[in-house]
């Protein structure tokens, strides 16, 4: 490749002159990254390439608000797609390799630089470098927790399906294990639909319940009182030899307000047909 050169470029001049030199450089060096370029393009609208020159222009021209700015600009873009994280690591360590390449070939060719300017400039650029990867991995992982976060209420939120069957009757089947975090997320959504739809009958199918740990049954006591407060009758169906053992093991007793029966087909025969006048034969 043939480096272009002049005697009254500076660094920055120089780095501009050689763009597509730089470039070819920067993908020998990222040797896994290279071929990832266009699928890292389609799948997260991310031009590793202009980005690339764009951190280099930056650590060249000392511009280190703006470098940060980027950096946390990056870090939320990789955060929200599903992009391996080795490959921008890999790549913004090959962008430090070739930008050491092409000071080292201003120097062969200028000689303008003294002991002592060379010092300056590993310790200016590498920490520009550390810091963009610092502020990059700060956001990243930010943006991710917040990701991981609003993705688990989503899921919480369809883990507890509160389903109407008629104005004043709804269904709540819990399914899966239910630890101390998830009760009270269901705790939190009972009351808050027996308040705003104004349910007068809950049944709690807990079929789809293998265990309930005693903290869990307790609280479960607390949503059902809690909804009785507010005019609200509960029935429990589907309740497993299991879960009835550790509930009688417990010490915690429902009351006898709170009906329970075997299964929710039982439940739905009788207060969906409760009002209906009987078939006459």
């Amino acid at each position: 490749m043939d480096i272009a050169y002049d005697s009254l470029f500076h660094l920055k001049d120089f780095f501009n002159a050689n763009k597509n030199n730089f470039e070819e450089t920067l993908l020998t060096e990222a040797v896994n990254v290279k071929d990832k370029i266009d699928e890292i393009l389609t799948i997260g609208n991310i031009d590793l390439v202009n980005n690339a020159h764009q951190v280099v222009a930056y650590i060249i021209n000392g511009e280190v608000d703006d470098l940060k700015r980027f950096a946390k600009k990056e870090g939320i873009a990789w955060a929200s797609q599903s992009i391996e994280l080795t490959f921008k690591l890999e790549w913004i360590q090959a962008i430090r390799r070739a930008l050491w390449i092409y000071i080292k070939k201003y120097q062969d060719l200028s000689g303008k630089l003294n002991i002592d300017e060379i010092f300056t400039l590993e310790t200016d650029y590498n920490n520009r470098v550390d810091m963009f990867l610092n502020t990059f991995f700060i956001n990243y992982s930010t943006y991710k927790d917040a990701l991981i976060q609003e993705q688990k209420k989503l899921v919480e939120n369809l883990s507890v399906p509160i389903i109407p069957i008629d104005d004043s009757i709804s269904i709540l089947p819990l399914i899966g294990s239910i630890d101390n975090s998830r009760i009270s997320f269901v705790k939190e959504k009972v009351l808050t639909e027996v308040s705003d739809v104004r349910i007068q009958t809950l049944i709690i199918d807990l079929s789809g319940i293998l265990t309930l740990e005693k903290e869990v049954i307790l609280e479960l006591l607390n949503i059902i009182n809690g909804i009785s407060m507010m005019g609200c009758s509960t029935v429990l169906t589907g309740l497993r030899k299991e879960v009835v053992k550790e509930i009688t093991e417990s010490g915690i007793q429902f009351g006898v307000e709170t009906e329970k029966l075997g299964t929710l087909q039982k439940a739905l025969d009788k207060y969906l047909l409760k009002d209906r006048p009987e078939n006459n034969i």
